[in-house]
């Protein structure tokens, strides 16, 4: 039971970081301290779609997590 947690724990762990670097905004270092965020904008379309399945595997990880521990 343990190991098959531990294998759904890594491969949430990786949608997530693949979800992560999709929704990557304003690349360059000048966006990272400050720079780049004068504009606002809605999440339309597959942007929406990825956002959510992100807190959805987030969500779901730590359920593994817990359930993992317990």
């Amino acid at each position: 039971m343990n190991s098959a947690l531990l294998v759904i724990q890594i491969i949430l762990a990786i949608i997530i970081t693949a979800f992560i670097l999709l929704q990557a905004q304003g690349s360059g270092l000048g966006s990272t301290w400050g720079g780049g965020g004068e504009t606002y904008h809605t999440r339309r379309g597959v942007e929406r779609v990825v956002f959510i399945l992100t807190i959805v595997a987030i969500v779901l990880f730590a359920a593994v997590s817990i359930a993992a521990i317990a």
